[in-house]
């Protein structure tokens, strides 16, 4: 996997290493096979968009010691679905991005304008 690309066509950096992300829990948006939900845009959350993903089913909030998941909160940065990040853009709650950190093939399923105009300031 250390050939891996981001969206900017450099090598896939460090998503967030505290809490662990990834569909493979190594800290970057790697995709498989088996990571059928696409885990691919490293994203910042906020408190709108951890609500509205709730409120669509899929709680990213509430810890999960079974599964070794901690709950986010606001500012923690996390590997999102893709297509989940797109329906939060077109709800309007669509989450900053950390274009280095996001896998390539988030572009099969979101636009590089959209996501750069989500990006954070890089530094």
């Amino acid at each position: 996997m250390t050939d891996t690309m981001n969206v900017l066509g450099r090598p896939l950096e460090l998503c967030c290493g505290a809490p662990r992300t990834g569909f493979y829990r190594d800290g970057f948006c790697h995709t498989g096979p088996e990571d059928s939900g696409r885990h691919l845009v490293c994203a910042e959350m906020t408190e709108e968009f951890l609500i509205f993903t709730q409120r669509v089913g899929n709680d990213l909030s509430t810890p999960r010691p079974e599964f070794s998941f901690p709950g986010l909160k606001p500012g923690d940065r996390w590997c999102l679905c893709a297509a989940r990040w797109q329906e939060a853009l077109d709800a309007g709650v669509a989450p900053p991005v950390i274009l280095a950190a996001t896998h390539e093939n988030a572009l099969d399923l979101i636009s590089l304008d959209d996501l750069t105009r989500h990006a954070l300031p890089v530094g």
